[in-house]
């Protein structure tokens, strides 16, 4: 990304820049709540657009909560995170690892998946933080 990496740790705890960039293509968040400090927790909801979009927790949401486990100041954001859902397939604790590294103009990101579900898709996970994570490129390159 094009930006310092003190600007995209600070998009990664701000709740206002998380319903902008924390989004795939195709749905809307909402933020219930967000409290970005180590221990402190967070729930989002992102909502399909398209009435075909299958959602975890209603036919058409995803919501999930989980804490912040480790903050490094423009370093590392380690979270754990739960899906909302009635489906075992859905359930259990996934770890995201998310490491800043200068580089060459900017930040190089790499978020880690950790525990992802076994009813979670690994393929449809990485489209979804890769869509993520081009929104946050854009809105922290906006300045």
């Amino acid at each position: 990304m094009n930006a310092p990496r003190a600007i995209v740790y600070r998009a990664l705890l701000d709740p206002r820049a998380v319903a902008t960039w924390m989004v795939p293509t195709g749905m809307t968040s909402h933020v219930h709540a967000f409290d970005a400090r180590e221990g402190g927790s967070f729930r989002i909801s992102l909502t399909y657009d398209a009435p075909t979009g299958t959602g975890k927790t209603t036919a058409h949401t995803d919501t999930f909560h989980g804490r912040f486990v480790k903050l490094v100041t423009n370093e590392q954001v380690v979270e754990v995170v739960e899906f909302e859902t009635t489906d075992p397939a859905l359930r259990g604790e996934m770890t995201i690892r998310i490491a800043l590294v200068d580089a060459d103009g900017g930040t190089d990101v790499l978020a880690v998946h950790d525990g992802l579900p076994r009813g979670v898709p690994t393929a449809d996970n990485e489209a979804g933080w890769r869509s993520s994570l081009g929104k946050l490129a854009a809105l922290v390159e906006a300045g």
